[in-house]
């Protein structure tokens, strides 16, 4: 068995939407230039240890290098967090290609070359196309290597287990033999692909091959970097964002044994002690007592918060997409219907604490750590250093956990200003306090959403107000629509499994003070799916009609839609009789590329308890690469979804964040989680769609939802335990 640790990775740097109207069909092979003869670090096979890479006979593109002694090597261009692309993205190739997935080494592809981004479940979506092309290319070269060699025809030649096959004489022989012989040869722009029936990885359950080395412990994540003289620091920012260092006890920390020196970031809102070990580390900050100015933003509390967001609902906004006159249709309707939903701001909290290792030499700087955004981390470690990105070098690890907060890059920019004020590597590490009060926040917003109605209480028009953040306009600033918009937000509003006949999307842009908002796991599909299923739901109540068949009156013209709403409804028992106590909830949803139908069967014995008794899926994610994967994601999805709907909610009080560990800041325990989910992965030929953030945007409103029905009264603010849900209230 071969083990898989990456060095260094790329990310496709397009806009979310790009990607996901782009159809997957992105050539990334196009952006990186052939690596014939670059060093670069890869997995030593059976160690999990990074060594460093040699040079190879055939190197057809990107993604794919083989050795004359066989040793394949695949070049990935996402990192693994978690989400199964490392399995996935080799499935691909090696589908093609004709070879063992477990027999092959990987390595994370460089940053650079346009390529950025891991995130958005667009993964699978972009890969889809280039990397089975990169191993068709390369089958093809190799077949006709071999073939030249036996005087034979390539079309009666195969591969198989990395050797190329002529069945007719009973000869094979190894890619790595005929690697030279196929270097040579022309790369072919168009290789002919696999049919779809002809596969025998793609679509079939598969082992993750990452599984044994998180098992025994090889895998390298961030946490595990070890360079030779390095030393641990761990940080403190001001506890109000924008406050700075006013005065501190320097030798106090430096008297603490093991302590090397005490660091402050050029803006000085950040102090770093360095020691041996990162117990020292954290005895010499609480050593420093320091005091702070707080700042302007100290006044913010999270009722300035909401106050703010909800005097949006009313004055200027901007219409972000409108089909026919829906405010005509709905001021002159004869039925209305209104409904105003809250969200709060969300830490992110992986699992692995935030961390980052740097060393900064006259020649150079080496960065370690888990990004989402390896381009972005090479970039700013050029911009500190003063040096040139070629002398940059990203070592990406194994991520415990992304979420979309290692989409940020603010501590490696920390790790870096600090690590060029030491003449030696430097690996800094967040306190899980210091995670969870200095994230960069999932926004909060309020949406206001007014329908107007037929007889058979069915939508004629829909107005829909959206007041928060965008995003985008800090986190990739061209993205911004001309108008001001953050086009992550038309997921679940706009992108949906329903059609209106009029319909008008407003946005009136909020920005917090004093608050960093960024992307959280679903980003736009999560915020949406509550608000939209939610209101759906209370529809179909007003009617009097059964939340399923109501939906299902809505998507007749979606076939996609109807067959998971259908299956889900039919798996989970939907119309028949539930034990005392106990109620069900639905959500139907269209996001990142796949649909969803899901049910939750609840019991709540007291208000502010919820037991989840089963939840049951349907997913269409168009072609599916490993169902095993596809299962995990929407099991895991909805656990961690699950806990921020019922319990999590990010406050401030004069401007500092009141949750600090997860004693305040609550996870779903192993009793609470649901204790049955059944996922069922619904055949397709359609291209892929994104799944791991498709099971987390579907938890809140089949919560919501099944609690509505449960206790009679509708549920509109998260999270869903909160002492805010009265019914009616908006």
């Amino acid at each position: 068995m071969s083990t898989h640790s990456p060095s260094s990775t790329a990310r496709l740097k397009t806009g979310r939407r790009r990607v996901l109207q782009a159809g997957g069909a992105l050539l990334l092979a196009t952006l990186w230039p052939t690596p014939r003869g670059r060093a670069a670090q890869a997995t030593q096979a059976g160690t999990g240890v990074l060594v460093e890479g040699v040079a190879t006979p055939f190197a057809p593109n990107a993604f794919i290098r083989i050795a004359a002694d066989n040793t394949i090597t695949l070049i990935l261009p996402n990192i693994e967090m978690g989400q199964g692309i490392y399995t996935s993205s080799v499935m691909l190739m090696a589908e093609e290609l004709g070879i063992d997935p477990f027999a092959v080494q990987i390595e994370a592809a460089p940053p650079g070359g346009g390529a950025e981004i891991t995130g958005g479940s667009t993964s699978v979506m972009t890969e889809w196309l280039p990397l089975r092309q990169a191993g068709a290319a390369a089958r093809t070269m190799l077949v006709q290597a071999a073939a030249s060699r036996w005087g034979v025809a390539p079309e009666s030649c195969t591969t198989a287990n990395g050797a190329v096959v002529h069945a007719p004489s009973g000869r094979t022989v190894p890619f790595g033999d005929v690697a030279e012989a196929a270097a040579k040869l022309p790369v072919p722009k168009e290789p002919k692909l696999k049919d779809a029936a002809n596969y025998t990885l793609v679509g079939r359950k598969h082992h993750r091959l990452d599984s044994q080395i998180k098992v025994d412990g090889t895998a390298h994540f961030g946490m595990d970097v070890q360079v030779p003289g390095m030393k641990i620091g761990t940080v403190a920012a001001c506890p109000v964002q924008g406050g700075t260092v006013r005065s501190m006890n320097r030798n106090a920390a430096l008297a603490v044994n093991g302590v090397h020196a005490v660091l402050v970031t050029d803006n000085k809102d950040t102090v770093c002690v360095v020691a041996e070990h990162y117990w020292a580390a954290r005895k010499g900050l609480k050593a420093l007592h320091i005091q702070w100015d707080f700042g302007k933003n100290a006044a913010i509390t999270t009722q300035t918060i909401y106050d703010d967001l909800h005097a949006g609902l009313n004055g200027p906004a901007i219409v972000a997409n409108a089909k026919a006159d829906a405010p005509g249709v709905i001021g002159k309707a004869g039925a209305t219907y209104t409904a105003t939903y809250q969200q709060p701001l969300l830490a992110h909290s992986p699992m692995e604490p935030i961390n980052c290792t740097a060393h900064v030499r006259p020649d150079g700087c080496d960065v370690w750590g888990g990004t989402q955004v390896a381009e972005r981390a090479r970039d700013t470690a050029a911009e500190i250093t003063g040096l040139p990105a070629s002398k940059i070098t990203v070592h990406s690890q194994y991520i415990g956990g992304g979420f979309g907060r290692r989409l940020e890059h603010e501590y490696v920019t920390q790790c870096v200003q600090f690590a060029k004020q030491v003449p030696y590597p430097l690996k800094i590490v967040w306190s899980r306090e210091e995670d969870i009060t200095k994230d960069r926040y999932r926004p909060a917003y309020v949406d206001k959403l007014t329908a107007a109605l037929d007889d058979k209480g069915y939508i004629t028009a829909l107005q829909h107000r959206i007041v928060g953040p965008a995003v985008v306009a800090r986190w990739d600033p061209p993205e911004l629509t001309k108008d001001g918009y953050d086009e992550d937000l038309s997921l679940a509003t706009v992108v949906t499994p329903y059609t209106y006949p009029a319909y008008r999307l407003e946005f009136a842009r909020r920005e917090a003070p004093g608050i960093t908002t960024a992307w959280w796991r679903g980003v736009g599909g999560t915020r949406g799916l509550f608000v939209v299923e939610g209101f759906i739901d209370e529809l179909a109540a007003r009617a009097g009609a059964d939340p399923v068949a109501y939906r299902r009156a809505m998507v007749q013209n979606n076939p996609r839609a109807l067959a998971v709403l259908e299956r889900a409804a039919a798996d989970a028992g939907w119309g028949t009789p539930v034990p005392k106590g106990r109620a069900r909830g639905v959500a139907l949803q269209f996001a990142f590329g796949s649909y969803m139908a899901s049910i939750a069967e609840i019991e709540m014995p007291s208000p502010d308890e919820v037991i989840i008794h089963r939840v049951t899926a349907a997913v269409d994610c168009g072609q599916v690469i490993n169902p095993d994967q596809v299962i995990a994601q929407i099991e895991g999805g909805l656990i961690f979804g699950f806990s921020a709907a019922l319990y999590n909610e990010i406050t401030l009080e004069n401007g500092r964040v009141q949750q600090q560990n997860f004693n305040t800041w609550r996870v779903m325990r192993m009793n609470e989680a649901p204790r049955r989910i059944d996922v069922v992965v619904m055949p397709s030929k359609e291209d892929p769609g994104g799944i791991g953030e498709v099971g987390t945007a579907a938890a809140a409103p089949l919560l919501a939802n099944a609690m509505a029905a449960a206790q009679g009264r509708r549920y509109r603010s998260l999270p869903l335990l909160s002492a805010r849900n009265t019914e009616g209230k908006e």
